[in-house]
């Protein structure tokens, strides 16, 4: 005996929802901001991804008679002479030990161009924006100025310094001694 049509239709209902492949799950997604990390004066920090042009590793740093302790010298990049300034130097007053784990940070902000002696870059951070806090005074430090908020990820602080606000201060282009 030959089934209602309707019967028919309900019954391949029934069967193809019991072989269909079920929706993909929504994955919620969250803002991020991205930066480079780096230790300076054994605290991390962050700068904005967009402040930093490149990052050097080994260059040939000739001294400049004349200049502030923490003005490293200068360095020929393919073919352009960089100013190598010690950030710890500058910030903190104590110079950084040079080792294998030592970087310069490129920066170019308003026609100043200069490579930033760090100790260690930590290469490319990840933050949720959620992760974000205006508020620096839990973080130890004399620079402040320089500071716009912190990351706080898996317990740890990670201060966001600018450095187009240092390339802004007058005594950051008074290299004379």
């Amino acid at each position: 005996m030959d089934k209602a049509p309707i019967i028919l239709l309900h019954e391949l209902s029934l069967r193809s929802r019991d072989k269909a492949h079920s929706l993909p799950q929504q994955i919620e997604v969250k803002a991020t901001w991205e930066g480079v990390g780096f230790r300076l004066d054994g605290s991390a920090w962050v700068v904005p991804l967009d402040q930093v042009k490149e990052i050097l590793t080994k260059v040939s740093i000739s001294h400049i008679p004349g200049a502030k302790d923490w003005v490293r010298g200068v360095a020929n990049v393919r073919g352009n002479l960089l100013p190598i300034l010690d950030l710890k130097g500058f910030l903190v007053g104590k110079m950084t030990k040079m080792s294998r784990q030592s970087r310069i940070l490129v920066m170019q902000h308003k026609g100043v161009v200069a490579g930033l002696l760090v100790e260690e870059v930590m290469g490319m951070r990840h933050f949720l924006e959620e992760e974000y806090s205006k508020d620096t005074a839990d973080l130890d430090v004399s620079f402040s100025q320089m500071l716009t908020g912190q990351y706080r990820q898996r317990g740890e602080s990670w201060g966001v310094f600018n450095i187009n606000h240092l390339a802004e201060l007058p005594e950051f282009m008074q290299v004379a001694a």
